[in-house]
């Protein structure tokens, strides 16, 4: 199998390199613009592996874009490039324009291109896995689960842009016949996951004696999913799921804020007894603007249709995580020395950058 892996050196994206070239023995490509959130590092030894290929540059090039498919002939592109971080969203809006609806569009248009140049099995067989995620559809009460059929009400520039990115995936899938499948993912975690996100700027926050910063009373809720659970759920969309379907993806993992701040805390203490307790380092600051108060997944549908089951429970997959931070200081240190996670984003104050 072949697949091209837009945003392949991110959090997901690498994770799901590494699954495709080290474990599934896929041929692929890795497309990523290498931003502050891309970096070669995460792709670990699949970078420089024979059946792995790595191309610099931009999802907005259309040019790139369409080259790279016809000399590469993949039969699966996950579509994973892509701002994700609401904060930063906030405080500069235009780069997720950008990436997430003008990029989606290029990138749609120039597989349709391609796809039409298919005939027979390639052409029935190709597949465009279009990843999104679950804060398109907004905000849960208490109650409640978010499925495929839940309308869509994004809150941020963030989630909003890839609720654009969603339709246009959609649009091309009814209007052109282009086989598209589009995921819609709960929170991930696991390694490689930059230190600007909650679990990972805790761990890092924690061993370096930094205060740990929890956004409000640390009440809002979200449903984990381990990123490895993640990624069997693209592979199995890729390989088994239906045109035109969308697929829920989450770990029924709910947990509040604050209790995954204090359980990353009690893992530090007995890993890093000098510093604990680490509990004394948390500290409730001004939450986020239109900050979402619960999200949580239904993944009935991928888990009867196509068989597929999160291995990972929080618990297990949490201190696995932190035990990977722990013993790799080399991923994450030039980041931290970078200013990734030392800095507030998203209060929102000021005028927004575009």
């Amino acid at each position: 199998m072949r697949a091209l892996v837009t945003g392949g050196a991110g959090f997901i994206g690498s994770a799901l390199v590494r699954h495709l070239v080290l474990e599934a023995g896929w041929q692929v490509t890795t497309l990523d613009r290498l931003t502050y959130a891309g970096h070669r590092a995460s792709l670990g030894a699949a970078l420089d592996h024979p059946a792995h290929r790595f191309v610099e540059g931009d999802i907005c090039d259309a040019a790139l874009v369409a080259a790279e498919l016809a000399a590469f002939q993949p039969q699966v592109v996950f579509h994973l490039a892509a701002e994700s971080h609401v904060d930063r969203s906030i405080d500069g809006p235009g780069a997720f324009i950008q990436t997430n609806i003008v990029g989606t569009f290029t990138l749609l248009d120039a597989a349709l291109a391609y796809w039409r140049t298919l005939d027979g099995a390639a052409r029935d067989g190709f597949r465009f896995v279009h990843v999104s995620t679950d804060e398109v559809f907004g905000s849960l009460g208490p109650d409640g689960l978010f499925s495929e059929t839940t309308a869509y009400d994004p809150r941020s520039p963030y989630s909003a842009s890839k609720a654009a990115s969603d339709h246009l995936a959609s649009a091309w899938f009814h209007t052109h016949g282009l086989p598209v499948c589009i995921s819609n993912c709960s929170n991930n975690y696991g390694p490689c996951q930059l230190p600007e996100k909650l679990i990972p700027l805790t761990i890092l926050n924690a061993l370096e004696g930094r205060e740990l910063p929890v956004y409000g009373k640390g009440e809002n809720v979200r449903d984990w999913l381990h990123v490895d659970d993640h990624v069997a759920a693209l592979v199995a969309v890729a390989t088994r799921g239906q045109p035109g379907r969308t697929y829920a993806v989450g770990g029924h993992n709910e947990r509040r804020n604050i209790d995954v701040v204090r359980t990353i805390c009690a893992r530090l203490d007995a890993a890093n007894p000098g510093g604990a307790p680490h509990e004394r380092l948390i500290r409730f600051v001004t939450d986020r603007p239109g900050h979402d108060a619960r999200y949580a997944i239904d993944p009935t549908r991928i888990m009867t249709e196509l068989g597929w089951q999160p291995r990972w429970t929080f618990e297990t997959g949490l201190a696995a995580t932190v035990d990977w931070y722990l013993a790799n200081p080399g991923w994450w240190q030039p980041l931290r020395a970078g200013g990734h996670g030392t800095a507030r984003l998203g209060l929102g104050t000021g005028a927004a950058k575009v």
